[in-house]
Formats: C-alpha cells, structure tokens, sequence
C-alpha cells in the first residue's frame, strides 16, 4: 500500500515560491525613496544575514521593513519558527501574501510604523530582531530599542557602513562618538559583514555593513543615562578639544577632578567606563539621584 507523500515543510514550501523578481513586478512594487526602501532579492544573501543571527528556532524573530519579503525568506529558510514582520507600506502585505500562506503561521505581518511599535512586547521571549533599517530611520529606531536592551537576546540589523563603522568603533579612532559609547555600554557589538550596493534593488550609492549587537546583562559600567548622553553630546560636540574646555559648562575643571581624568584629554580618547565616571560626577555635582547601579 503506498504511503500519502510527505506533507512540505515551512522551508521547502518557502523554497518553492515563484522568485521575488517575479512576485515585486507581478504586484508592480518598486522601491519608494521616501520610506528609505533598497530591496534584498538574493537569498544567498539574505540566508546568510539571518544564520548570523544565531538559533532561530526558539521565541521571537522581529523584522522590521521585510518590503517583499526577500530577508523574510531568508529568515524561515534558516528555520525561524515565528516570524513577526512590521511593514508600514501597504503594498508589501501583496506580495507577502504567498509568503505568509507558506510559512503555516510561521509569519505574521503587522501594517504599521515600527516607530510606534513596542517591539519589547512582541511574541514569546528570546526575543530577537533581524532587520535591514532603512537608511533614513535605523539610528532613531536603535536608539529606541536601546531603551529596553535586555527585552532582545540579540539585534542582527543592517545599517549603512558609516553607521556600522560608528556602532563598533575603538577609542581613539575616528568613528568612535557618542553613538559609540551608548551602544557599547549596553551591548557588545561586531560587524558581521559589508554588503556592496549591488546586492540591493536598487542600488544605492554607499556600501552597507551588518552589525550583530548583543546586550549585556547589566551595563558595562554603573551611570544614569541621560547624565552619560549629557557628557557625551557635550564631549563629541567639540571632540577636538579638550576635556576642560568641552566640558566647560557642564562642570569643567571641577567635574573632571572629581572623575579623576586628565583636563588636558580629547574626548575621542576615553574609554566608556571613563565616561561613565564623568557622568557619575556630573549627576553627584549636580545632587541627582545618582548612578544607576
């Protein structure tokens, strides 16, 4: 007696959909500058952004702007079990359509400005997000994300190179800025790899790089944050100056003294655990609560 054929797996039916050339001109979507959209259509590619992401087989894989879906099928290829998809554009849910129906409830698609979104509250922990960010947002959407590091087990999200270059930078070089700093106080980050432009539809005129963060279980050194992104914004808004004269109007002399840092330090020079001590002078010079433990 013959056995019924083996029913498809999510992969193996996400592997037999028409290619994504096909479905983006079938529903007539192309790439919108005005939500920042370059398309990832070579699954080579996308497969391997989502391997270097880790396990995503347990909780939660958060996408933000999967447009047609080519890092999304990247994603359930890998063998992410639950994906969550946030897409403001309208005319993605078309060509996701397929996608979703593929993916056996694998995939949910939310229509809305991940901007407004509380990805901290999506789906079953370990909660991990796994994005290409639109170039015109992806730092304001970090920054957000940053307010609750411990609610993701890691962020795999791709940014210009520039940017990248900034999330990863060492002391003293000269990508290395207050964005810096906040990222490495909260998370350890590497570049995972650089992506030319012609891997994207289309093509735009800067490289890209991918950068896997993983945020620590507790910062790297104890400081309030809004007093270390005040000492920060301060430092790097004059970072070829001095310590003394940057700091001028946050304390100067005083402040610096009461850190224990040499006034005559630019700030591109400091360590992140030596801007934390200036931010816990600065938050005891100006009797606040105090550093955050």
């Amino acid at each position: 007696m013959t056995q019924p054929p083996a029913e498809k797996t999510v992969a193996a039916r996400v592997a037999a959909l028409p290619p994504l050339r096909e479905a983006i001109a079938a529903a007539g979507m192309s790439a919108r500058k005005s939500l920042g959209q370059n398309f990832l259509l070579d699954l080579n590619l996308t497969r391997r952004i989502a391997r270097s992401a880790g396990d995503l087989t347990a909780g939660t894989t958060i996408e933000v702007g999967p447009g047609p879906g080519g890092l999304t099928r990247g994603l359930l290829l890998e063998g992410a079990t639950h994906v969550v998809a946030i897409e403001r554009d309208a005319r993605a849910a078309e060509v996701l359509g397929p996608l979703i129906e593929a993916s056996d409830g694998a995939l949910t698609l939310i229509e809305d400005d991940a901007l407004k979104v509380d990805l901290a509250a999506l789906g079953p922990e370990p909660r991990r997000i796994v994005a290409n960010l639109p170039y015109n947002v992806g730092t304001r959407l970090l920054l957000i994300w940053l307010r609750t590091p411990q609610a993701f087990e890691s962020l795999t999200l791709m940014f210009q190179r520039e940017v990248a270059d900034r999330l990863t930078a060492a002391p003293g070089s000269e990508a290395y800025g207050r964005l810096t700093v906040l990222v490495t106080w909260l998370c350890e980050a590497r570049k995972v790899m650089d992506v030319p432009p012609t891997a994207f539809t289309p093509a735009p005129k800067i490289w890209s790089s991918v950068v896997r963060l993983v945020p620590r279980t507790e910062p790297l050194a104890p400081a309030d944050r809004t007093a270390l992104e005040t000492i920060t914004e301060a430092a790097f808004s004059q970072r070829r100056k001095m310590l003394r004269q940057s700091l001028k109007r946050l304390g100067g002399d005083a402040l610096i003294k009461a850190a224990d840092l040499d006034p005559t330090l630019r700030p591109e020079r400091l360590t992140v655990p030596e801007f934390c001590r200036l931010a816990n002078a600065y938050s005891a010079l100006n009797a606040t609560d105090g550093p955050i433990p």
